[in-house]
């Protein structure tokens, strides 16, 4: 075989192999690789929501969200963090809430049922279209809490002691903002951040 024969022979080989070595490299990644180092969707967390519908939170991707944690049975502070929820979209336009989602997730699995989920729903008269509430199992909360910079402890009656706060995650679960400022008016530089974040 001359020269150039064995050029061009060594050259389709080479691509056979980097080929193959690509799509190996495909098939042993899955989409979810493709998450930024930082992003809170790093986290494998099933949620199931007040349809009864368990998925998992990467199914959040692709639009900014704002996340919180609550518990459906508080009387005072978890209200609060909805009607927060509520008075940033308040000062967002229509498109704007149209490309922001909410997402309350519970620390109190062993109660906050789809039908606990939907009952709040109702009774704070939420958007079904951008108000997902979810609850993660019990062994997730702990986790899905760090990761949110949610501190809580349950006490003995059942009920939780914990921070309050609205998270801002960019489309690819990146916290972009928070704000502990909850009841009242919003806090301003927040409320920017959420226009920002979805195209104002």
């Amino acid at each position: 075989m001359n020269t150039p024969s064995i050029r061009r022979l060594l050259r389709g080989l080479a691509a056979l192999v980097l080929l193959g070595l690509a799509t190996a490299a495909g098939a042993a990644q899955p989409a979810a690789s493709a998450l930024p180092g930082d992003s809170i969707y790093q986290l494998p967390l099933p949620l199931t929501d007040s349809n009864g519908q368990t998925r998992d939170w990467r199914s959040l991707r692709g639009k900014p969200r704002l996340l919180a944690m609550f518990y459906t049975s508080c009387q005072y502070i978890c209200p609060l963090i909805v009607e927060s929820g509520k008075a940033v979209e308040r000062e967002l336009t229509r498109a704007q809430q149209k490309r922001l989602g909410v997402v309350p997730i519970s620390m109190d699995p062993a109660r906050d049922d789809p039908a606990a989920l939907r009952k709040v729903i109702a009774q704070r008269r939420l958007d079904a279209a951008r108000w997902t509430l979810a609850t993660p199992r019990a062994d997730d909360v702990r986790a899905v809490a760090g990761v949110l910079g949610i501190r809580y402890r349950q006490l003995a009656d059942g009920g939780f002691n914990h921070s309050s706060a609205l998270i801002l995650v960019d489309p690819e679960g990146r916290i972009v903002a928070r704000t502990e400022k909850i009841g009242g008016p919003p806090d301003p530089e927040f409320v920017a951040a959420v226009r920002k974040a979805t195209g104002g």
